[in-house]
């Protein structure tokens, strides 16, 4: 595989489509860009606001604290400060330059402007329609099915913008994910020229680690990443703590930025800080790390295709599989290996569900990169499990579809009873 391969291009492509930078949970973040979007749109701030949520966006905005609100949290608090301090052009780190004086105003804005919050009907899981009104004038913008999509614009009844939510504009054409096995993604890994992923990879290392270290660092949420570092001090448990600290910090209303992966700070924290732990410990050279961070974080990719952004499903079992498969990468592992990680630890996390983001995520993760790692160490000691064992198949990409068919649609059902049980229908 060299360059001018559609699979290396594909997996470059992936790489810089998947790794970037939020700050804040990607949920209420993009329920912020939605609204910053609709009140440029306005040209006015608006002095009533309506959200219309699909139960997932419900669901993942509810408990989680939005940075630059006074640790307010929820779709209302996530809305108007949007609409106040957001940044329209900045994506998903919408709000990282928000103003003192904008803080200071949320509460009286809140207090006195009118949010209404309704449900959303739709065949989206991710989908949010912001509609502001200033007097007479309303605008309103509807993101459907990734984070920073916008499929359409409306001013005062005229279509601005319309667009198909399941087929991106030709300019954000996506790549054919499809492509992706765990074959493609190791040799990919093995071949990959490092100056194409270098800066990608180092802003990972860099700003996942440095949330990791405020989450260990500061008191936030249930304290996860501290109260596993109690329990020793080694390598295994450094891997977990990182990895939850840096929700726990993130899930709090933490301001700094992460590199997400899959759509999620969560699974982007839980695919990198594991690897970079045991690349330190190991005395891995740079080059070693890059190609294990490739891994973990396309396999996370490849794992989490099939099932789709939100779900029943909890993402951080995708992300430790992922983060299993690059540790095992860092031990010499190979593609035989991975695979098996791969499986071992699909086996056993599946059944995690996913009732929102919260603080409880951290620790939801710690038991996904232990399970990882686990999986890992069971194929290294010649265990393993076998196709028919459960939901396991022979041969991975049949266990990974089986596992993606478990979430997108096994879990449904599931995924709308947790709803109706989060918001006491």
């Amino acid at each position: 595989m060299n360059r001018t391969d559609i699979v290396y291009q594909t997996c470059v492509g992936i790489l810089r489509r998947e790794l970037v930078c939020a700050m804040g949970c990607t949920e209420p973040i993009a329920l912020a860009y939605c609204a910053a979007t609709a009140r440029s749109v306005l040209e006015a701030v608006p002095d009533r606001i309506t959200v219309e949520a699909s139960g997932n966006i419900i669901k993942n905005v509810k408990s989680v604290v939005v940075p630059h609100t006074g640790g307010r949290r929820g779709i209302a608090a996530a809305a108007a400060i949007g609409v106040l301090g957001g940044d329209e052009k900045a994506g998903l780190e919408v709000i990282s330059n928000v103003k003192a004086e904008t803080i200071e105003a949320l509460g009286p804005y809140l207090e006195h402007t009118p949010i209404e919050i309704w449900p959303l009907e739709s065949e989206h899981l991710l989908d949010m329609i912001v509609t502001v009104y200033k007097g007479s004038s309303c605008a309103k913008v509807r993101i459907a099915n990734e984070h920073t999509r916008i499929v359409r614009i409306e001013r005062d009844g005229a279509v601005l913008l319309e667009a198909d939510a399941e087929a991106p504009a030709e300019e954000d054409a996506i790549p054919d994910y499809s492509l992706l096995t765990v074959k493609s993604i190791c040799d990919f890994a093995a071949c990959c020229e490092l100056e194409d992923v270098r800066p990608i990879l180092e802003r990972q290392i860099a700003l996942n680690t440095a949330i990791a270290e405020e989450g260990l660092r500061r008191d936030y949420g249930a304290n996860i990443g501290k109260v596993l570092l109690t329990t020793g001090d080694n390598v295994r448990t450094r891997a977990k703590a990182y990895a939850a600290a840096g929700s726990d910090a993130r899930m709090n209303g933490s301001e700094m930025p992460v590199v997400i992966c899959s759509g999620s700070g969560n699974q982007g924290l839980t695919a990198s800080l594991p690897v970079i732990v045991y690349a330190r410990e190991l005395h891995a050279d740079s080059d070693a790390l890059y190609r294990a961070l490739l891994i973990s974080n396309l396999i996370t990719l490849h794992c989490k295709t099939s099932i789709g952004r939100l779900s029943a499903y909890c993402g951080a079992v995708s992300a430790g599989a992922g983060a299993g498969a690059g540790i095992a990468f860092l031990y010499g592992g190979d593609e035989r290996v991975i695979a098996h990680t791969i499986v071992n630890c699909l086996a056993i996390t599946s059944g995690i569900v996913c009732d929102g983001a919260k603080s409880s995520c951290a620790a939801k993760i710690a038991t996904a990169v232990e399970t990882g790692i686990f999986g890992y160490e069971m194929f290294k000691n010649g265990q393993q499990f076998y196709g028919g064992d459960g939901l396991v198949l022979k041969g991975v990409e049949k266990s990974i579809a089986n596992f993606g068919r478990l979430g997108r649609v096994g879990m449904r059902e599931t995924d709308q009873e947790i709803i109706r049980m989060m918001t006491n229908q």
